[in-house]
Order: C-alpha cells, then sequence, then structure tokens
C-alpha cells in the first residue's frame, strides 16, 4: 500500500495497515518535525485515537486541559468536558510541530516505510483520467446522490526533495492523504462541492503568563475592522510552555462573506481580545499563517477502486467546531480497516465499501453541521442564538456535546433529544435550499 502524506490521516491509516501486518509505504514531501497551520487542540475523540495507538504516554508533557470557556456578547461560561463511555473527559493541546512526527514515527515503529522529504508528484494510472470529472453544473451544485468514482491509481510518480531522483513507486492500494489542498487528490478527478461549507483561518502564536490555563477559549462574537459580527469564531488555546495559539476561523459559502480578509479579521480579533491573555503584536512569536479547509465531507469521490481518500484531504473536517485532527485519525483508521478487508480477500467490492461507511459514520452528523452553519451565517440569527445560548449554563453544555460529537450512544439526554430535533430540520433544508436562503436581499 501506498499512503501519500503523513498527516493525521495518513500516518494513522499506515499505523493501522502496519499494525496489523500489511506492508505500507508513506511519502511525505516535508520533513519532521515541520510547521502546520493548525489551532493545536486535540478534544476527547482525537485523544481516544491517540491512546489506541498506544502514544497517550508520549502526550505526558503536553497541556492537559479541562474543557472550553465559550464567550461571546459580554458573557462568558466554563464547560468540562462531559462523561463518556468511549470517550476521555479530557483534552490536549499541543502543536502539529510535535505531534505529527510523534504518529508518524509510531507507524514506522509498527513497521511502515515512512519516506520523509519525499513528494508524490503524479498519479500512476492504467490510462487517462476517463473523461475527467464531470463539469459542476452552474452554482456548483451537484444533484442529491451524485456519485463517481476515482480511475484505478497504482502507484505514484515521488520526487526525492534534497537530490531531486524521480523514481517510481507501486502499490496495489492507495490512500491519498496529502491535506486540504490535496494536489494528489484533484490529479485522480476530486473536486468540492461549492455549497458546502468552506472554512478560512489564520492562527498564530503569543506570549501570555496564561499559558497553562485549564480551559481552552473560543469567542463566538468575533467581528471585523468595522466592529460588524462575522460568521465564525475566534480562538485562543493555552499550550502551557508559555504560549498560546491564537486564531479565527470564518465559515463562508456566502458571496457576501468572500471578501473578508482574515488577517484584517486576526488584527481586529488581536485587538478585542481580553487584556487578561497579554495578547498584542508586541507579544507574537511570529507572523500568522492561515489556510482554506473544506469541511463536512466536502471532497468527492471518496476513492475508486483502489484508492480512498482520508482526512483534509477528503473534507472531512467538523463544520461545527473546525475540528479536523480527530476525523483525520478516525478516517485513516476506516480506511486501513477496509483496505484490510481487499488485501484479506475482498478485493475491489470492499473498497468500494469505504465510501458507504464513511457516509454511515458522518453523513448524517455533518448534514446537520452544515445546516447549522447555514443558519448562523446570518449575523442576526447568529447573535440570537448565541445571545440565547449565553444565558444558559445547561444549554451551551449540552450544545457542547452536540458541536464537538460527544453524544452518548447509551441514554437519551437532551443534547441528544436536541440532536435528533436538528436532523429533522436539516433533512427539510437541503443544501441547496440552505444555500438560497442565506444569500442576502
Amino acid at each position: 500500500m501506498l499512503v501519500v502524506g503523513a498527516g493525521p490521516g495518513g500516518s494513522s491509516c499506515a499505523y493501522w495497515l502496519a499494525d496489523a501486518g500489511w506492508d505500507v509505504a508513506v511519502v511525505e514531501k516535508k520533513t519532521f518535525p515541520r510547521e502546520k497551520t493548525c489551532g493545536d487542540g486535540l478534544t476527547p475523540r482525537a485523544v481516544r485515537q491517540l491512546a489506541d495507538m498506544g502514544l497517550e504516554p508520549a502526550l505526558a508533557g503536553s497541556h492537559r486541559y479541562e474543557g472550553l470557556r465559550s464567550v461571546g456578547f459580554g458573557r462568558s461560561l466554563e464547560m468540562r468536558w462531559p462523561e463518556h463511555p468511549a470517550f476521555p473527559s479530557y483534552g490536549y493541546t499541543i502543536t502539529r510541530h510535535d505531534l505529527d512526527g510523534l504518529v508518524a514515527e509510531r507507524a514506522a515503529k509498527a513497521g511502515a516505510t515512512v519516506w520523509q522529504g519525499t513528494e508524490a508528484v503524479e498519479p500512476l494510472l492504467d490510462g487517462p483520467l476517463l473523461d475527467g470529472p464531470p463539469p459542476d453544473p452552474p452554482g456548483g451544485v451537484r444533484p442529491a446522490g451524485h456519485r463517481r468514482a476515482l480511475p484505478a491509481c497504482h502507484g505514484a510518480l515521488v520526487r526525492d526533495r534534497g537530490t531531486g531522483a524521480v523514481r517510481e513507486v507501486r502499490a496495489r492500494y492507495v490512500v491519498v492523504a496529502d491535506g486540504s489542498n490535496s494536489r494528489f487528490g484533484r490529479a485522480l478527478g476530486t473536486s468540492r462541492r461549492r455549497d458546502y461549507p468552506l472554512g478560512m483561518a489564520l492562527r498564530g502564536y503569543y506570549l501570555s503568563d496564561r499559558h497553562d490555563d485549564l480551559f481552552i477559549e473560543s469567542h463566538l462574537d468575533i467581528r471585523d475592522e468595522r466592529g460588524e459580527v462575522v460568521p465564525g469564531y475566534g480562538w485562543i488555546f493555552p499550550l502551557g510552555d508559555g504560549r498560546v495559539n491564537v486564531g479565527v476561523g470564518l465559515l463562508s459559502t456566502e458571496r457576501r462573506w468572500k471578501g473578508v480578509n482574515t488577517t484584517r479579521l486576526m488584527d481586529a480579533f488581536v485587538q478585542w481580545a481580553p487584556r487578561s491573555w497579554g495578547i498584542a503584536p508586541e507579544t507574537a512569536c511570529g507572523p500568522a499563517t492561515g489556510g482554506k479547509l473544506p469541511m463536512g465531507l466536502a471532497v468527492s469521490p471518496h476513492g475508486g477502486p483502489n484508492t480512498v481518500l482520508v482526512g483534509d484531504a477528503g473534507g472531512s473536517i467538523n463544520p461545527f467546531n473546525g475540528e479536523g485532527i480527530a476525523y483525520g485519525y478516525e478516517t485513516g483508521r476506516l480506511a486501513a480497516w477496509t483496505i484490510g478487508e481487499a488485501l484479506a480477500g475482498g478485493g475491489t467490492e470492499a473498497v468500494d465499501r469505504y465510501g458507504e461507511r464513511l457516509e454511515q459514520a458522518y453523513s448524517d452528523y455533518f448534514r446537520v453541521a452544515r445546516a447549522f452553519v447555514r443558519l448562523i451565517s446570518n449575523p442576526k440569527t447568529m447573535r440570537v442564538c448565541v445571545n440565547l445560548g449565553m444565558r444558559s449554563e445547561l444549554l451551551m453544555t449540552e450544545l457542547l456535546k452536540i458541536m464537538a460529537n460527544l453524544m452518548r450512544p447509551d441514554t437519551l439526554g437532551a443534547a441528544e433529544l436536541a440532536y435528533r430535533g436538528m436532523a429533522v430540520v436539516a433533512d427539510l433544508l437541503p443544501d441547496s435550499a440552505l444555500l438560497e436562503s442565506t444569500r442576502p436581499g
């Protein structure tokens, strides 16, 4: 097997394949440790996956936090992670600079071959890309239920970034895990649904006396340079090493938000953030970096006869909260399970089931999340929702369970009932209808 990319999805997939005894190689164009734009927060879902890979002891030196502090419209609420039968009630913050190398090393110790500084330049195909991906219809919205498959891919042409040497790496199965921009995926014919939410994020590191705060902090009423509320959030995540990770995320699918300058949004957030954090241009550790984040399984198709997409390459970021690390680990593990079945005799039919399993695991939840994002993209609606929520700690605690995908399978509490209600609304308002309902005028 060949895995293209050694981020959360790729390294997780490589670990589980190698741990099961399969021969797997990973190509990663960067060399660890390397910088990666991210909020650096591990939720209980992510911690569970790392623990299953035997990596939680390696997090002992990282900052452990207890929950989320939500701030909005003059109010603040502290909510601890809920008790759950499958996930821990705590999280960690650790930079991707340190984390990704740990997981890649774990995959290598399990038996995977990891080639760092090696870029997959193009896929090796039986022939041309069939007729290429079909063009998107006007507005970029494909019909509901539309399905297509990637062509058969039998490896990659890879280049050593140190020597420039180019060689072929052939494999029976290929895992596309090269991140949100996924050049390899696009070369195979993947595309992003334009009617699904797209996140735009920017983050930087700042020195702060509150670097060891026990709560990560989310600001629900971020404003542009004119003081107007925009659909998104700001965050301050303590790292426990003298620094905090500070960032802004803009949730955008509408034309009216496409012109928002995230650099100016970040500057406004730094100026407006609580002074107790000590965040200012003078305490910045360097320039902020950012990127675009396809959300809610926005990228398709999810695979072909012998190819699967995992993590950000498949748009598996949670639209509710912008979390991508946990879903990278989870989809990588799901892909490893699927490919293991194929290698054990299931063949192409087993790989075909990957897309179905992906949808079974996330489709309903992400559909609800997309509907939620559409609704709060209207500033008036968002103001009403945040003002209402911030007046009730019980309501926000239950909402936290939904947004972090920590609802319990063994009980039917307030969060689970509320989610069911949201699912009914999402069924009545498909993505294309929501797109129209939130446009100005």
